[in-house]
């Protein structure tokens, strides 16, 4: 019999489990070490959850634009019946009960697939004990649950153990009235007033959801408008959107402090300002799971962040040990740790693979109108840090959001001005993670505008002002930006 490769895996979240797929397929003797349930903190506790949530409150914003809208009428059946009257409720306790469903389900079938795989899953925590071995081996000592230890010796080890929400000292959350976004699928009733700490893409997404749920909310930015990180164009529609659906947007206010007092929590600002409402839902970062796992005792480098460092084939600066996912600081996206694993895996094993690369990975924000972007930012443009042509333009004009009574968003392209080449893309609209795919199969592929705008679109179709963008694009000479 023919020696096997041994490979641990510390995290069962979408870079360990891909990982550990990709590592059985290609023969390896795959042992996944995992603490609360296969799919990690993205089908348990963030993205499916949050998603699942979103879905449910985008039915809701759907009754309220049909009725302004379409001319859909939904009344009630006390006299006079031509008194319209909003009668579309949400059941929070029905809605969570069908989120943690769900995401369990989920969790159920990535273990099912990984043991049909052939890897072992154990239940437990793991943590590096020591350097290699005389022959170029790790240790890994995995604590049960029932307190038992056991010692697994591997060529490789993967850590993809994800990230927590950060607390912060003075506004610890108590997981009925201050929350953190793992703690929000308990809440059997609406929140009245929610009061959302950090606007960034989490807060945002929970901002907005809640709102269209049917919550007051107030959203405390501590910059100067929300997702600071994300495209200023986009961002500028989303928190137009927010205000004039009447969400307290606060630009500029630092939370200092969350207090409970009763069935009530006060939020405190720097600036003396206090904010009251019935629950809090804090948003404000994540924190790397490395501690305590034996990594720097191991040669496992980590940033200033406590993030572990790895290079674009997801090695980290110890040998024979590996990282993906959140833990990395890389880009906080599923789909950027699951790729992360299956490099690890691939490089390990001998097998042909491509370096990770960022500039075309597809992101998207789940708020109503979503936002996606791909490539290059407008942030890279205006920085000087490439030279690209812009040209923006709103979906007002686009057919089919005038017979779907869309208003907000838009489509954007960015390419060289030589070439055509596209380098990056944004679009703000319903589904706009369905739309940014053909942008960036051109960014991947190195398509220019002239190519996407000779391909077909179906007319009427939102993916058209893609092809009108391109169109523009190709057409102007000089440099643009609408």
């Amino acid at each position: 019999m023919g020696y096997v490769t041994r490979i641990v895996i510390i995290g069962g979240g979408p870079g360990g489990y891909e990982a550990a797929l990709v590592a059985a397929q290609l023969g390896a003797e795959v042992t996944v070490v995992d603490t609360d349930g296969l799919g990690g903190a993205s089908v348990l506790t963030d993205c499916v959850p949050s998603k699942t949530l979103i879905a449910t409150a985008e039915v809701m914003t759907s009754f309220d634009s049909s009725y302004d809208e379409l001319g859909i009428i939904v009344a009630d059946d006390t006299p006079p019946l031509e008194r319209s009257a909003r009668v579309v409720g949400v059941d929070l306790g029905k809605v969570n009960r069908r989120v943690k469903r769900l995401a369990l389900a989920q969790s159920h079938d990535i273990a099912a697939s990984v043991t049909r795989a052939g890897a072992r899953v154990m239940r437990g925590r793991g943590r590096l004990d020591g350097c290699p071995t005389a022959d170029g081996s790790r240790c890994v000592v995995v604590e049960a649950d029932d307190g038992s230890t056991e010692r697994l010796t591997a060529e490789a080890v993967l850590i993809a153990t994800g990230a927590r929400p950060r607390e912060l000292e003075d506004a610890l959350p108590d997981g009925e009235r201050i929350l953190n976004w793992t703690q929000v699928y308990n809440l059997d009733e609406l929140p009245e007033e929610l009061i959302v700490v950090g606007s960034g893409v989490t807060g945002a997404e929970f901002a907005g959801a809640y709102q269209a749920l049917g919550s007051a909310v107030t959203l405390v930015s501590s910059r100067d408008r929300v997702l600071p990180g994300e495209d200023p164009d986009a961002a500028a529609v989303l928190e137009d959107v927010f205000r004039r659906r009447g969400m307290n947007v606060m630009s500029r206010s630092r939370a200092q402090s969350v207090k409970r007092i009763g069935d009530r929590v006060e939020v405190a600002l720097a600036d003396g300002r206090v904010i009251s409402g019935t629950h809090c839902l804090m948003a404000v970062g994540a924190i790397p799971n490395t501690g305590d796992m034996g990594l720097e005792e191991g040669g496992v480098k980590l940033t200033d962040s406590g993030h572990i460092w790895t290079d674009k084939v997801s090695r980290t600066s110890a040998p024979g040990v590996y990282a993906a996912g959140d833990v990395t600081g890389v880009f906080a996206l599923a789909s950027v740790a699951a790729m992360q694993g299956r490099i690890a895996m691939y490089h390990f094993l001998g097998d042909a693979v491509a370096p990770l690369n960022l500039k075309t990975v597809s992101s998207n924000v789940f708020t109503d109108p979503e936002i996606a972007t791909v490539g290059y930012t407008q942030a890279d443009v205006d920085g000087g840090r490439i030279d690209a042509r812009v040209v923006k333009l709103p979906l007002l004009r686009n057919p089919r959001a005038k017979m779907q009574g869309i208003r907000d968003g838009f489509v954007k392209l960015m390419c060289r001005p030589g070439t055509g080449i596209v380098v990056g893309g944004v679009v703000v609209a319903p589904r706009a993670s369905e739309l940014i795919h053909p942008i960036s199969i051109a960014v991947d592929n190195n398509l220019t505008v002239e190519q996407i705008a000779n391909a077909f679109t179906v007319y009427p179709s939102l993916s058209g002002s893609v092809a009108e963008v391109a169109r523009q694009l190709h057409n102007r000479k000089g440099a643009s930006r609408d």
